[in-house]
């Protein structure tokens, strides 16, 4: 990086500014079996912000049965209030699963949320205990409570490109259940591809059927899960397709704890790099980042699965 590397050549097809919605905190973290100490996160989720990201997503306010891992939700957030004044535009959304978790995080003056629905019938009962369409019911009152007073919502739909249970998923069945979540009032629609089976030609078949069927391409994001190592392939193709927020995980931390086949997050610092050598505008600070994942790597004890950062940091980082 000291030499100017990489040399940023410009792709005029992709779009200048991408916004990295950064899952570490929550997503990356709530797989672990250790438990992170409260002020690990804390200081985890503050020099992130520091590194440039301007949303990170900070924790889940789910029943710590499901998720013990993210039980210190209460705890966390007042120590977060004050990052907001310090890093202007930051943007500190919670995963909520209910109208109960929604209450917790307007307790907490959470000002953005998000809810986590499927696009397979497997996948609903195994995370969430009841069918789809059962979920989709559950989420509209807190969608449009959460949106009545003012927070926005973020839709999650998990497992878009493929289920480890049933195979395939049509693409007509992930547009139902997309447009369910945007028409509801989510006001960003990310796609999951949860066990990480996505190429890019698919991807762009989906991003084409989701616009085809009216959603507007700046309200959808990407999520990717690099399994067979294709999560940077599957993010060009969808830039190319328009979009422009892409979900990524500080060292690539994370799985799925209801889907076990599904391996580690994209790494932010492999996308920033990667970004970086198209022109593309982040507003990251990639020594930070590595830094800072190099930094939660010690606390978990043991290296990042990050390329970027191993190849800033060392093989041990």
């Amino acid at each position: 990086m000291d030499l100017g590397l990489p040399q940023p050549v410009r792709d005029p097809a992709l779009p200048a500014r991408v916004r990295v919605h950064e899952v570490g905190a929550r997503d990356g973290l709530q797989n672990e079996s250790a438990l992170v100490p409260v002020e690990v996160k804390a200081e985890f989720v503050a020099r992130l912000a520091a590194a440039g990201l301007r949303t990170v997503e900070a924790t889940s306010f789910v029943h710590p049965k499901w998720v013990p891992q993210l039980a210190d939700a209460e705890e966390l957030m007042p120590r977060l209030a004050g990052l907001p004044g310090r890093h202007p535009g930051l943007r500190l959304p919670v995963l909520v699963p209910n109208e109960r978790g929604l209450d917790r995080a307007l307790a907490h003056h959470a000002n953005e949320v998000a809810v986590f629905a499927s696009a397979t019938e497997t996948f609903a009962r195994r995370n969430l205990n009841r069918s789809a369409d059962e979920a989709m019911a559950m989420f509209r009152p807190v969608v449009e409570r959460a949106t009545a007073a003012g927070v926005p919502v973020r839709g999650y739909l998990s497992m878009c490109f493929g289920d480890p249970w049933e195979g395939p998923v049509p693409v007509e069945q992930v547009v139902r259940h997309g447009l369910a979540l945007l028409e509801m009032g989510c006001a960003e629609l990310s796609l999951g591809d949860t066990i990480g089976v996505a190429t890019p030609g698919h991807v762009n078949l989906l991003l084409d059927a989701f616009t085809r069927s009216g959603a507007p391409v700046e309200r959808l994001a990407v999520h990717f899960h690099d399994t067979y190592g294709q999560a940077l392939a599957n993010t060009l193709a969808a830039l190319r397709s328009g979009v422009t927020v892409v979900d990524a995980s500080a060292g690539g931390l994370g799985g799925c704890p209801y889907a076990k086949s599904a391996t580690g997050n994209l790494a932010t610092e492999d996308l920033v790099w990667m970004l970086n050598g198209l022109g593309v505008e982040t507003g990251v600070d990639l020594a930070a980042l590595a830094a800072t994942s190099g930094w939660m790597a010690r606390h978990l004890g043991r290296p990042s699965p990050s390329r970027t950062v191993r190849a800033l940091l060392g093989p041990t980082a």
